[in-house]
């Protein structure tokens, strides 16, 4: 009777692309072993934000543009001189008048 059998759902298998554990755990015995003989030291990384400050600008281009781009798109006197000339649409709208 397939017809009316449910099936089990598949077991969720998980499969690392990017690391590979049984590499790890490997080096990371050898190295206990090595550090247990004395003949590597253990040196910890220090870490400090200076070291990664800036890193993702560097890859990605949209955010290395943003990052070189230091001038302001829109500056007050241009935005003055755009208020002004809205206004005086708005007035000429309003009364028909050019002159204020």
């Amino acid at each position: 009777m397939g017809l009316f059998k449910t099936r089990e759902p598949r077991k969720f298998r998980k499969v690392s692309i990017y690391t590979d554990a049984r590499k790890e755990k490997l080096e990371k015995l050898v190295n206990d072993v090595r550090r247990e003989q004395g003949e590597i030291t253990e040196t910890k990384p220090d870490y400090t934000q200076n070291r990664f400050k800036g890193k993702f600008s560097e890859f990605t281009p949209r955010a290395k543009r943003y990052a070189d781009n230091t001038r302001s798109r829109l500056t007050w006197p241009i935005a003055l001189i755009a208020i002004i000339i809205l206004i005086m649409i708005w007035h000429f709208l309003l009364t028909g008048n050019v002159h204020l």
